[in-house]
């Protein structure tokens, strides 16, 4: 067995992380695969050295529907078996989302899930994107997959991952549907790594707002995470957070697994 470190994080816009120093980071935390979400840029749109950094084979994937909004990408130090964009469902593809990645010990899939937006407007598809969404991992493991699926889902699970969960009951991304829809995915299996080494572990956020001192006084959620298939789950050695890691609104999180081919060869 070989170790692998993996990163997620939430970039609010590959651009401005690039001005705040991302390529440092990276050479610096060198993960072996790191999943990028709301990056807000097109290939095109980035540097050359961004778009595919030293060491890495990188996959970018955009938003059709408006440009600068959402989007993903896969900074990986193996190219990995077969790469795909989307959940296949062009209702729900448009927004350059997902990205799923088969490597021989594991299916990654990259994810930005949607915002429910304040006034609750996107609740609807972001409910709909999270039924296919689990309906995709529901198929690879059918097929024998392990799955890994990590990102921004958007949603704080339980009470215990955000600050101030009485004052957020009717906020988006604390709503009984989107928690619900959570508990379905658990009860498939689905393990929330962090969560399940650290079960009651306080204050581990991986969000907060840009405003009143939040991440300085750490009022925040935890809605970044990576899930594996229980198949998997004897090979998690860590789970962790970053909150030290600046450019972003969020922050890092990872994930440490062995795997039996080597560095994700």
């Amino acid at each position: 067995m070989t170790p692998i470190t993996l990163l997620s994080w939430n970039l609010n816009g590959a651009r401005a992380a690039y001005r705040a120093g991302f390529l440092s980071w990276l050479a610096e935390a060198a993960p072996d695969i790191l999943c990028l979400q709301e990056t807000r840029s097109d290939p095109e749109q980035l540097t050359a050295e961004m778009r595919e950094p030293a060491g890495y084979h990188a996959f970018w994937h955009g938003s059709e529907r408006k440009k600068g909004y959402s989007g993903t990408a896969l900074l990986t130090r193996t190219a990995p078996e077969s790469v795909r964009f989307g959940l296949g469902d062009p209702r729900l593809d448009d927004e350059g989302r997902t990205i799923v990645a088969d490597y021989r010990d594991f299916t990654l899939i990259n994810c930005y899930f949607p915002n429910g937006s304040r006034d609750h407007s996107r609740v609807p598809f972001k409910l709909e994107f999270y039924d296919a969404f689990l309906a995709l991992c529901e198929r690879l493991r059918s097929e024998g997959r392990p799955v890994i699926f990590c990102g921004d889902v958007n949603t704080a699970h339980r009470e215990i991952d955000l600050a101030r969960p009485r004052d957020n009951r009717n906020t988006t991304g604390f709503l009984p549907e989107e928690r619900a829809w959570m508990d379905q995915v658990v009860l498939r299996g689905y393990v929330d790594t962090f969560r399940h080494l650290y079960p009651d572990l306080t204050g581990q956020y991986t969000w907060w707002v840009q405003w009143g001192g939040a991440r300085e006084r750490n009022i925040g959620w935890r809605i970044d995470y990576f899930f594996v298939s229980p198949d998997l789950l004897p090979r998690v050695t860590d789970a962790f957070i970053l909150p030290e890691v600046r450019g972003s609104d969020h922050c890092p999180v990872g994930l440490r697994l062995e795997c039996e081919h080597g560095s994700t060869s």
